[in-house]
Order: structure tokens, then sequence, then C-alpha cells
């Protein structure tokens, strides 16, 4: 039961805390670029989907190379 409540606690923090964090690092950067924070946002926002997409298509490529190579 101490366990269970231990565990809501660290959730509700970390729920609380990773957005805020967010939050100021967004703030930070658009600060020190001097550009307004929701440009800063998007971009970033972009930046990762493009970063994910390419590291899918790699990491695709991979598994197929190491399937071959283990027939």
């Amino acid at each position: 039961m101490l366990m269970l409540s231990l565990i809501r606690a660290l959730a509700v923090l970390i729920a609380w805390l990773v957005p805020w964090l967010v939050h100021l690092v967004t703030w930070l950067v658009a600060r020190s670029l001097n550009m307004p924070q929701p440009i800063v946002y998007a971009t970033s926002m972009f930046v990762f989907a493009q970063v994910y997409a390419v590291e899918m298509r790699v990491g695709r490529g991979l598994q197929r190379q190491l399937q071959s190579l283990m027939r």
C-alpha cells in the first residue's frame, strides 16, 4: 500500500515537472536566440519529428541488414 502511494506521488511529480521543464528550456532558448517562444517551440517540434523519421528509416535499414546476415 505504501509503495503504491509512493509511485502515485512520483507520477504526479513527474507529470507536473516535465511540462514545466519543457517550458523553461523553451523560454531559455528563445531568450538566448532573441526569438518569440512559440516559434522556438514549433521549430523544436519540427526538428524532433524530422530526426525521429530519419532514425526510424535508419533503424529499419539496419534491421533488414541484420536479418539478412542471420539467414
